[in-house]
């Protein structure tokens, strides 16, 4: 626990009442939880401690930004993080951690460590599909993927980026489809109507 020393709070010698921690999450901080998923972050925590008659109730609030990969480039993928969660702590004979809303920590503790409670909080608030809007991927690797992936059928959203990817590859837009103005291809007879109409008449 040396590499997050900074989390441990004080709970034997905390007096009742409220108290108030920040921490602050870089790149370094998820290196060091060895997450694969977390390429940088920028990540402000609050945590308040209220004791009274024996019990600890803490509440975390994450508020921030964390980069994680792209899944459809790889490219840099910046997400918001707003998130919270509350747990109960108290003392008992040995370590539980049966339930989400309560921990029991040994009386030989003197302190708390939060810095795995603060980790799965903020990674509980990153989506776990995450890709950037349809079109704002790297063309260069969106298209290098899309020749050795396939996509589930029916997956809407992959077959609307491989289109774009398509047209933006190819440089086609709505006007270059439409046919020349001297062409042969046979033309509606309203707009033929229109041609021969004289508005000084």
């Amino acid at each position: 626990m040396g590499k997050f020393s900074e989390f441990n709070i004080a709970l034997k010698s905390m007096p009742e009442g409220e108290h108030k921690f920040r921490f602050h999450l870089d790149k370094q901080f998820f290196k060091n939880m060895e997450s694969a998923d977390i390429r940088d972050a920028d990540v402000s925590v609050d945590l308040a401690v209220v004791y009274r008659n024996g019990v600890y109730d803490l509440t975390f609030t994450c508020s921030g930004t964390a980069t994680v990969a792209c899944d459809r480039c790889l490219d840099d993928l910046e997400l918001p993080i707003e998130s919270a969660y509350h747990v109960t702590v108290k003392y008992g004979d040995a370590f539980r951690d049966d339930s989400d809303e309560l921990i029991e920590i040994p009386e030989t503790d003197s302190s708390l460590n939060v810095a795995y409670m603060i980790f799965d909080t903020v990674s509980l608030a990153i989506p776990i599909k995450h890709v950037h809007p349809l079109g704002k991927c790297n063309r260069a690797m969106s298209s290098l993927l899309k020749k050795h992936r396939a996509h589930a059928p029916g997956d809407a959203d992959a077959e609307l980026e491989d289109s774009l990817i398509d047209e933006m590859e190819s440089g086609i837009d709505t006007a270059a489809d439409l046919p020349a103005a001297d062409s042969d291809a046979p033309s509606d007879p309203r707009w033929d109507a229109l041609k021969d109409f004289d508005a000084d008449k």
